[in-house]
């Protein structure tokens, strides 16, 4: 029972961190936009093949980052600094200039040879889970528990909340079109600039942890020459 639990705590802990970070519904909006000229039939393939992609890389991240990290000597606050500072630039832009990054984000797609071509890059990267995504989740897998009987429902927590985010990405970016017509042009505009909002103090968030993971041992260790 004890296990059961561990498990479903690192599930809810897990998702709610994935969910703000990935920001679906807002991901669906860009989805909807640069599939806009594909048919239905090519959307749902890409919105199946988007989510596989995110939820694999999502898992790996989670398995294998820290070990990926500690074997080219990157520590886990370098990695948020960096990632915060991505996050950070791209929600700026779009809050500030969604169009212009809408436009910047239509030509990178650009209009491949066969559509599906542009599921992995860059529906899936940067668009869906991008360096702030991977931070998160190698940041989820790096608190493991030393302990084999915590390890097990540990991974079985967070693997399952990168499951379950894979498959809202599937059921949200499926129904991408009806989300943007339900919402408008005007409402897709308000949106987008408050999951930019939103975007850019989860990249302040993830900025701030990596300085302070940084810079608490130089401060402790002044102190303690004192």
């Amino acid at each position: 029972m004890n296990s059961w639990t561990n498990a479903t705590d690192s599930l809810l802990l897990g998702f709610p961190a994935l969910f703000s970070i990935v920001n679906p519904i807002a991901c669906a909006l860009i989805f909807s936009q640069l599939t806009a000229e594909n048919s239905p039939a090519e959307r749902r393939r890409l919105a199946g093949k988007v989510a596989l992609y995110a939820t694999l890389i999502m898992l790996v991240a989670l398995w294998f980052g820290t070990a990926v990290m500690n074997f080219f000597g990157i520590t886990l606050s370098a990695l948020r600094l960096a990632g915060g500072l991505v996050v950070v630039a791209s929600a700026w832009g779009l809050l500030f200039a969604p169009e212009r990054q809408e436009a910047r984000k239509q030509e990178q797609a650009g209009q491949p040879a066969n559509p599906e071509d542009a599921a992995f890059f860059p529906l899936t990267m940067p668009f869906t889970t991008g360096p702030g995504t991977i931070s998160v989740a190698i940041t989820l897998g790096s608190n493991r528990p030393s302990g084999v009987k915590e390890l097990i429902p540990f991974f079985l927590g967070n693997s399952g909340a990168a499951l379950l985010m894979g498959l809202v990405i599937w059921g949200i970016y499926r129904y991408a079109d009806r989300l943007s017509n339900f919402l408008g042009h005007t409402g897709t505009r308000i949106f987008t600039r408050l999951s930019a909002f939103i975007l850019l103090c989860i990249g302040a968030q993830i900025l701030l942890n990596g300085a302070d993971d940084a810079l608490r041992p130089l401060f402790l260790s002044r102190l303690d020459q004192h």
